[in-house]
């Protein structure tokens, strides 16, 4: 299976999978768009034997690029991991202090946000398509982990992970706009005359935000692989009905 590995130590396990010709639906993982959702939980299983844990361990989302997040307890183990009716519902974030869980993301171009407080052990997950980053739900995950979780910021480590780039994310200027007015993504957009397009580096604006959370630049990773220009990504842009990366964090103990 086609899995790129962020982080494995004694504590904490990252990562994200990647299309594969020689899996099932190319190694998709969502079962809201598939042929078969018997073919994605085998695809599940055999990510669940690479991690050695049980696709019972697996937290899954019911994602609608809201600003949502969720804190995952002991008694949400297995939410969505086999059934999209058992996925906790309209939620584009998951953290959680629990050890031995997986929190799962989709995304096919937008980007993923995985961390993990090296302090007090708390891990969690984000899905930030363009949508996600205007309403700024890593901002308000990390303000919320700072005020009702008493995270120090300078705790965190950030991986965010392969999603479109900036050459082939082009809007029109309603979008531009929205991203102008956030204040501080100026720096990440530019106009292509050619085209009429605006082209914005999405993966950028999610790095300030968590800057301006307080996380040290040097604590945050980005994978600058382009899912619509890499042979392994699943790209929405490219074709509607695409599969899904799935990606990971679980905190061993």
């Amino acid at each position: 299976m086609n899995i790129k590995n962020y982080l494995n130590n004694e504590r904490f396990l990252s990562g994200t999978t990647m299309k594969d010709p020689t899996a099932r639906e190319e190694n998709n993982m969502a079962l809201h768009i598939c042929e078969n959702p018997l073919h994605i939980l085998e695809n599940r299983k055999k990510l669940a034997d690479q991690l050695n844990c049980s696709l019972e361990d697996f937290v899954c989302a019911n994602q609608t690029h809201s600003a949502n997040f969720y804190k995952v307890t002991a008694i949400d183990k297995g939410h969505g991991a086999t059934l999209l009716e058992t996925a906790i519902k309209d939620t584009d974030a998951l953290y959680t202090f629990e050890p031995n869980l997986l929190l799962c993301s989709f995304t096919a171009d937008c980007v993923p946000v995985i961390f993990y407080n090296e302090t007090n052990g708390l891990i969690g997950v984000i899905h930030s398509g363009w949508q996600g980053t205007i309403k700024e739900i890593t901002s308000q995950l990390f303000e919320h982990l700072k005020t009702h979780e008493q995270c120090n910021p300078a705790d965190f480590h950030v991986q965010i992970g392969t999603a479109l780039s900036q050459e082939k994310f082009e809007v029109d200027e309603d979008v531009y706009t929205k991203f102008k007015n956030l204040g501080y993504a100026d720096d990440f957009m530019y106009y292509r005359e050619e085209t009429g397009k605006y082209h914005i580096d999405n993966q950028l604006t999610v790095q300030k935000q968590c800057e301006l959370a307080g996380i040290p630049l040097e604590q945050i990773s980005i994978d600058r692989t382009c899912t619509f220009l890499s042979p392994d990504g699943f790209s929405y842009r490219e074709d509607r009905n695409t599969g899904r990366h799935l990606s990971f964090i679980m905190r061993k103990k």
